[in-house]
């Protein structure tokens, strides 16, 4: 995920992506790295179906350079679009989340 002007980007796992990405986006956690630096973008994500891959991979990404990073999302991503942007469309959908 990043931040609008892509100049902070966050690193994580989750077994939901819906439901994490929308708690990022609404800043469920007002004290978390992605509330206090504005990380709303969904720019990548990889899915894996077992828990110690997707830990093992996180570590690597994680491990990357800010640069390398970047390359990895433009591989797929090259605008770093929003790939969530339609994802939560009214506030009925939000509540439901």
């Amino acid at each position: 995920m990043m931040n609008k002007s892509n100049s902070v980007d966050y690193t994580g796992i989750t077994n939901d992506l819906n439901r994490r990405v929308f708690e990022h986006k609404t800043d469920y956690n007002e004290k978390s790295f992605t509330s206090r630096y504005n990380v709303k973008k969904l720019v990548y994500f990889e899915e894996y179906d077992d828990p110690e891959s997707a830990i093992a991979r996180e570590k690597q990404i994680k491990g990357l350079s800010r640069e390398k990073k970047f390359d990895l999302g433009r591989q797929v991503n090259p605008n770093f679009e929003d790939l969530a942007k339609d994802w939560f469309s009214n506030k009925k959908d939000k509540a439901e989340h």
